[in-house]
């Protein structure tokens, strides 16, 4: 009975062992097989994912070692010399980085609370450096932020335009730029090369500029020195200078017009006076000499914007600290003329001046 018993419960479990190998062995089977390959799956796309993850890391961290700069640009008013130089700092900032630098462009109409405005967007919108063109715009940059880069082209002197005392070249904290600062001496020199039997002379400025100031307070020294009575015509904004500009030439020989960017912005209104009184203008820059002057001892402002950008480039690649980058210089002055108004006015030019092109 025993061994019958043991006979019965062996042939059983065959019976089921050989059950779970038949019928149903599909069924079976398939776990283990769903199992297998559902195992490599997931593992391959945790490794996939650890691949798309370092990817993305790497991208990030070459974007953050190079990739892309937004520069805001406040330029305080439309005219010749300071679109020469944003012009001359985007083709040079553009040939270093290419297509990693953007611009917002933004002009001022002249009015220096706009530059304020146009500042604070771009302290807004966390530009990665700031180009000011002109004194006002420079300006508005300052009061505006003490962390982003400051870059001014189109200044006389910084000293002034900033207000600090003994002044060595270098601004230091977030600001540094270029100066379109022509040797004043060298301008008296040239009005007295010119007109040497000139008796009065006018200066004709805007008060609202600071470096305007500096500019005729220095010429008006050198040109006393020369033997001229001078005399200062300060307007206050473009709707006196008319007014002012009529007064100086009823009184006066010569009249000279520094860097000024009221002035320049309306230089044909200064011609429509001074060219029917017959009364020359010698001017601080080419753009305003072009308008209403007979001649300037200028620089050349494309030049002194693309020296500008090749400065924003090393900030911008951290090449270089811009707290200890000094202010830098036009490297050579011209002595031009503007050909139709030496024509109109019987001014002779003596050789070394070159015709500006009309």
């Amino acid at each position: 009975m025993k061994k019958k018993a043991l006979s019965l419960i062996l042939a059983g479990a065959m019976a089921l062992s050989m059950s779970a190998c038949g019928g149903n062995g599909g069924e079976t089977t398939a776990a283990p097989t769903e199992k297998a390959t559902s195992a490599p799956t997931e593992e391959s796309g945790k490794e996939e994912a650890g691949e798309e993850s370092k990817e993305e890391s790497t991208q990030a961290q070459e974007a953050s070692e190079g990739g892309s700069y937004t520069v805001g640009i406040c330029q305080l008013v439309q005219h010749a010399a300071l679109d020469a130089a944003t012009q001359g700092f985007k083709d040079a900032l553009t040939e270093e980085l290419g297509d990693a630098v953007t611009f917002d462009e933004q002009n001022a109409q002249g009015d220096s609370n706009t530059c304020s405005t146009i500042i604070n967007s771009f302290v807004s919108s966390d530009v990665d450096l700031i180009l000011a063109n002109a004194t006002p715009a420079l300006q508005a940059a300052q009061a505006g932020t003490n962390e982003i880069p400051i870059l001014g082209t189109s200044v006389t002197e910084y000293g002034v335009a900033l207000g600090i005392d003994g002044f060595d070249g270098t601004v230091g904290g977030n600001i540094s730029g270029t100066s379109d600062l022509a040797p004043l001496d060298e301008q008296a020199a040239m009005l007295h090369e010119l007109f040497p039997d000139a008796k009065n002379v006018g200066l004709l400025y805007c008060s609202a500029e600071a470096n305007s100031q500096y500019q005729v307070d220095t010429v008006k020294a050198a040109l006393e020195e020369l033997g001229y009575t001078c005399e200062y015509y300060a307007f206050s904004d473009s709707n006196d200078l008319s007014s002012i500009a009529t007064k100086a030439a009823s009184e006066n020989d010569v009249l000279y017009v520094p860097t000024d960017n009221t002035a320049a912005a309306n230089a044909e209104l200064v011609n429509n006076i001074c060219q029917p009184a017959g009364v020359p203008v010698v001017a601080g820059e080419e753009g305003i000499c072009a308008g209403c002057g007979v001649a300037t001892l200028s620089i050349s402002y494309y030049d002194l914007g693309v020296a500008t950008g090749k400065m924003a480039a090393k900030i911008l690649k951290g090449e270089a600290n811009i707290s200890e980058m000094p202010i830098e210089y036009a490297p050579q002055f011209t002595k031009k003329y503007n050909k139709s108004l030496c024509e109109a006015l019987n001014v002779t030019v003596p050789d070394g001046y070159v015709a500006i092109e009309e």
